[in-house]
C-alpha cells in the first residue's frame, strides 16, 4: 500500500466546510422521565438566545407549556412523546439539540434520533439516581460510542451523598467519572458549585444564569449560610481531588468516561457551566458508517440522512417535515440532492432550521446540522441524500412492535381517508402499519400502549377521524425474508391470513402468540424471521 500522502483539497469551498463543520456540536438529552429534561431543553435555549423567555414547567397537575413539547397531547400530559430539533449559537459554536421522548412507549423514536448525535447529556436526579429509563438509553448510547456528559439535576431539592451518586453511575454503567464542579451543600442548604478546575464558587442566590467567571470565595467565608457544615465541604473536595480520576479528553469521546456537572435546571443553575462544557468537550460531527464506506463530516460532497419524519407540524398547512442529520459536506437552498432509495433527483428548494416551535430558511447547512426537508411523502425514515454518490447510510432500524391492534373506523363511509391517514403515519414512524394480504382491515403495531393513544388524538385532530381500537388475534410480527424467492413464495401462499406488507411492501409474518411463532419458525427452512428491519433493506 502507498504511503504517499494525498494533499488535502484547497478549494475555498472545502476550506469553509472544515470551519464549520469544527463548529458544530449536535447532542441529545437522555433521561428517565421526571428527571427535568424538558425544563433542561429550555434552558439550554434560553442561553442561546433561541427563546426570550423559557416557559416555566408548573407544578403538578396543571397544564406544562414548554416550546419543545408542541403537540396537544404532550401539553395535556406533561411528557415529552415527538423528538423536536432546536438550533442555536453559542459563544461562536452552532448547538443542535435534538430532544427525545422521554417515555419508553416511544423507545424506537429515540432510538433513531440517537442516530443522528455525536454526544448526549445525561440528566440525573439527584434524590433517585440511575433510573431504568436512564440505563436502557445510556446502553443505546454505549452502542453507538456516543460520549455522555452528566448533569446531576435538582441539586436544590432532598438529595442522595453525591459521592453515592458519583459512585452508582460508575458501577452501574461501567462508566468512570470526573466532577467539573461540585455542590456547596445539598437540598435546603444547596448555596452553589464550586468549580473543581478554578476554584471559584458560583452561588446560586446570584442566578448562576450566566456563564462568566465564578467568584473567587474561600469556602470558610460561607460559613453561617443556613446549615452548611463548611468543614464538611473541605472534607468532600478534598476527596474529590485524591478519589476521582482527571478529565481526559480521549476517554471522554470513548464513551469511557463522563465529566459531571451539578445544578438546578429549574432555577436557571448550572446550565451555562453543561454548556460551556458541552463546547469544550462534545466532539465535532463525527464519521458516519455507510454501506460501502465511513463518510467524513469535511468531505465536499453532501450527504445527509432521515431520521425522522413529522406531519402537521403546522396544522393550517398541513406540512410534512423529513427531519434530516447532514453527514458531510455543504447543503445549499435550492440545490438538487439525489434520493438513492429511488435514484431520483429531489430539488432542496426549502430547507429549514427549527428553533423549537419556530422555523427560518436554511439558506446554508454543513455536516452535523439537522434540518427540515419539506416534502409530500417523498422522504422515509432511513433514506439517504447524496450528490451524486449510491451510498446508505446503516443503522437506522425498525423493531418489531409488542402490541398488536385491529384499527375500528366510527364512520365507514371514511375508510380511503383512513387508509391514507394511517400510511402517512406509518411513514412518520408514529405507527407500524400492517395490510393483511387477505384484504382483512389493516392492523397498526406500536412498542407502548400510549403510542395508540397518540395515533388516536391525531387522528382525531388532524383527520378528523375517530377511531377505536380493538384487540387482534395475532400479537406478533416478525419480517420474513429469503435468499430463495420460490421458498418465500410457497410460505406466503401457505400463510395467507397471517401475512401483511408494512409501509414499504416488505412482508410481515403475523403470529397469534410466541408458540405459534416457535412452531412456524421451526418448519419453515429457508425462512428468516426477523425482529428488527434494517434501512439496508429497504427500497
Amino acid at each position: 500500500m502507498s504511503d504517499i500522502a494525498i494533499p488535502a483539497d484547497p478549494s475555498p469551498l472545502h476550506s469553509s466546510i472544515v470551519t464549520e463543520v469544527a463548529r458544530r456540536r449536535t447532542f441529545a438529552i437522555i433521561s428517565h422521565p421526571d428527571a427535568g429534561k424538558t425544563t433542561l431543553t429550555e434552558k439550554l435555549l434560553l442561553f442561546g438566545g433561541a427563546i426570550n423567555l423559557a416557559g416555566q414547567v408548573k407544578a403538578k397537575g396543571e397544564r406544562r407549556n414548554t416550546r419543545s413539547d408542541w403537540m396537544k397531547i404532550e401539553r395535556d400530559r406533561g411528557i415529552s412523546v415527538v423528538t423536536s430539533v432546536m438550533t442555536f449559537e453559542f459563544e461562536g459554536l452552532v448547538f443542535n439539540l435534538l430532544d427525545t421522548p422521554g417515555h419508553e412507549d416511544f423507545s424506537e423514536d429515540t432510538y433513531r434520533t440517537l442516530t443522528a448525535v455525536d454526544s448526549a447529556v445525561m440528566v440525573i436526579d439527584a434524590a433517585k439516581g440511575i433510573e431504568a429509563r436512564t440505563r436502557k438509553l445510556f446502553e443505546v448510547c454505549r452502542l453507538r460510542d456516543i460520549p455522555i456528559i452528566t448533569f446531576i439535576n435538582k441539586m436544590d431539592r432532598e438529595s442522595r451523598d453525591t459521592f453515592d451518586l458519583l459512585d452508582e453511575i460508575e458501577k452501574t454503567l461501567a462508566l468512570d467519572t470526573t466532577p467539573m464542579t461540585w455542590p456547596v451543600g445539598r437540598g435546603r442548604d444547596f448555596l452553589g458549585t464550586y468549580d473543581i478546575g478554578t476554584g471559584g464558587i458560583r452561588l446560586l442566590e446570584g442566578g448562576g444564569a450566566k456563564t462568566g467567571a465564578a467568584q473567587q470565595i474561600d469556602i470558610a467565608e460561607l460559613a453561617g449560610r443556613g446549615n452548611l457544615d463548611v468543614a464538611e465541604v473541605k472534607e468532600e473536595l478534598a476527596l474529590v481531588s485524591e478519589a476521582c480520576k482527571p478529565f481526559d479528553l480521549e476517554a471522554f469521546r470513548e464513551g469511557h468516561l463522563t465529566p459531571v456537572y451539578f445544578g438546578s435546571a429549574l432555577r436557571n443553575f448550572g446550565v451555562g457551566d453543561l454548556l460551556e462544557g458541552l463546547g469544550k468537550f462534545a466532539p465535532p460531527p463525527r464519521a458516519q458508517d455507510s454501506n460501502l464506506r465511513k463518510v467524513e463530516a469535511d468531505e465536499k460532497g453532501m450527504t445527509a440522512f432521515v431520521f425522522k419524519i413529522q406531519a402537521n407540524m403546522d396544522p393550517n398547512h398541513r406540512d410534512r417535515i423529513a427531519f434530516a442529520r447532514l453527514c458531510s459536506g455543504k447543503l445549499t437552498r435550492g440545490m438538487k440532492a439525489k434520493l438513492v432509495r429511488t435514484g431520483k433527483n429531489m430539488s432542496l428548494s426549502s430547507p429549514q432550521f427549527f428553533f423549537a416551535q419556530d422555523r427560518a430558511l436554511a439558506d446554508e447547512a454543513f455536516a452535523g446540522d439537522v434540518v427540515g426537508i419539506p416534502n409530500h411523502g417523498t422522504l422515509r425514515i432511513g433514506d439517504t441524500l447524496s450528490e451524486g454518490e449510491d451510498i446508505t447510510f446503516v443503522g437506522v432500524p425498525s423493531f418489531a412492535p409488542e402490541i398488536v391492534r385491529r384499527v375500528r373506523l366510527k364512520d365507514a363511509m371514511k375508510a380511503k381517508k383512513l387508509k391514507e391517514a394511517l400510511q402517512q403515519m406509518s411513514e412518520e414512524g408514529v405507527v407500524q402499519v400492517f395490510r393483511p394480504r387477505d384484504g382483512a382491515p389493516a392492523l397498526v403495531g406500536v412498542v407502548g400502549s400510549l403510542q395508540l393513544d397518540v395515533l388516536k388524538a391525531r387522528l382525531d385532530a388532524e383527520y378528523q377521524l375517530p377511531v377505536d381500537f380493538e384487540v387482534s388475534e395475532f400479537q406478533l410480527a416478525r419480517w420474513i425474508s429469503s435468499d430463495d424467492p420460490k421458498k418465500l413464495n410457497a410460505f406466503v401462499a401457505a400463510n395467507g391470513s397471517g401475512v401483511a406488507d408494512d409501509v414499504d411492501g416488505d412482508p410481515v409474518y403475523l403470529a397469534k402468540n410466541e408458540f405459534y411463532l416457535g412452531y412456524t419458525r421451526e418448519r419453515a427452512e429457508g425462512i428468516v424471521f426477523s425482529a428488527i428491519k434494517d434501512v439496508k433493506k429497504k427500497g
